[in-house]
């Protein structure tokens, strides 16, 4: 396969010359952006708005140049991302939108609306097939990114505590995915109830078309012969009493992480764009973010996720890691020396899903780094 190209820049400015938010877009200009047919059409711009109490989020300000290049090319663009399944700040649409507005997403600093894909509660979905998925047959996508004609990832690159490192390909497998498909892509098995949170509303057996919540003495119970794990239960609970094991292994998960990115990207115009920025060692959903690891890289650009993903990590690895971080907390690295990643969260495997993102093929880890 043909090496994929990558475009690069640094964070470096010079007084009185272009601010980063101009660097950008000349970054994605310059990566072949305008290739796209963008006139007219509903253009997705996929991120994270932050946890409340994590600010190494991507500022408003980059979102804010992506959209203007976005409608300089004739597109309509708007901010998404899926409700989460955890218990937090974003687990419903309105809270969603509380927490983008609070750490500073709004159309007046991004130039464009918000919409959540998945809806008020995280179950307006759509089944899209996946073409060889070994692990997922058919995802559960939110329904605003599917209902997009165009579809651009804009992604915080930094550790994970589960995937190793969330780049491109979680941002987009795991974000794009509504509750039920972030409980398919983290579970092995199905979910349960916690019989001192239940309230015995019935809700969860109101949702389920196959009749698996019981509720006895007040208090309900999945019978998991009946349950087909669809996650329905998980979104409509008001007091998150149906929970899920995660107990899916490393491995499966960033290969399920691949095969929900190869359904949101198969078959339309994509573009993706990482910066690595304030690369703290664990995810932007958690309510608090540690020191950066490595100094700050640059941003980069490319049609080819998987080549996007191999760049950045590849470019974190090539840093020294910065002293006092998690990667001096975690010692001499030994085993997994130069995979900063690896080190600081060594049970994880962020290498099985690059390759398994390869095999199924939406995207090459070969690639030509080009510098801007």
């Amino acid at each position: 396969m043909e090496k994929a190209k990558v475009y690069y820049t640094d964070f470096r400015t010079v007084a009185f010359g272009d601010g980063l938010p101009t660097k950008l877009k000349k970054l994605i200009k310059k990566a072949g952006i305008g290739q796209m047919d963008m006139d007219g059409k509903f253009v997705a711009i996929k991120m994270h708005f932050g946890e409340l109490g994590n600010i190494s989020f991507l500022r408003p300000n980059y979102a804010r140049a992506v959209v203007d290049v976005v409608k300089e090319l004739g597109g309509k663009p708007f901010l998404t991302d899926c409700n989460t399944l955890y218990v937090g700040g974003r687990k419903n649409a309105l809270d969603h939108l509380d927490s983008a507005m609070l750490n500073g997403f709004n159309p007046m600093t991004t130039g464009c609306q918000i919409l959540i894909a998945d809806g008020l509660k995280g179950n307006d979905e759509v089944e899209v097939p996946v073409a060889g998925g070994e692990y997922v047959k058919n995802a559960k996508i939110g329904r605003a990114v599917m209902d997009a004609d165009v579809f651009i990832s804009l992604t915080h690159f930094k550790g994970h505590e589960e995937a190793g490192f969330g780049g491109c390909l979680k941002n987009i497998g795991m974000g794009c995915g509504c509750r039920a498909g972030k409980m398919e892509q983290h579970n092995a098995g199905k979910p349960h109830v916690a019989e001192k949170l239940c309230i015995g509303c019935g809700q969860c057996r109101e949702i389920c078309a196959h009749g698996a919540p019981i509720i006895t003495d007040g208090k309900a119970v999945i019978d998991h012969d009946r349950c087909v794990g669809c996650g329905r239960c998980i979104a409509v609970c008001p007091k998150n009493a149906v929970q899920v094991n995660c107990d899916e292994t490393t491995t499966n998960l960033n290969r399920k992480i691949a095969e929900y990115t190869k359904a949101v990207v198969d078959g339309r115009p994509c573009f993706h764009i990482s910066l690595v920025i304030d690369v703290s060692p664990n995810c932007d959903c958690r309510s608090e973010n540690d020191m950066p690891i490595v100094p700050n890289v640059g941003m980069f650009a490319s049609f080819d996720p998987v080549a996007l993903d191999m760049a950045c990590v590849d470019a974190v690895n090539a840093q020294t890691p910065l002293r006092g971080s998690a990667v001096e907390d975690a010692g001499a690295e030994t085993e997994h020396e130069h995979d900063h990643f690896r080190h600081i969260h060594p049970d994880t495997n962020w290498r099985s899903c690059l390759e398994h993102g390869e095999k199924i093929g939406i995207g090459t880890r070969e690639y030509e780094l080009i510098r801007i």
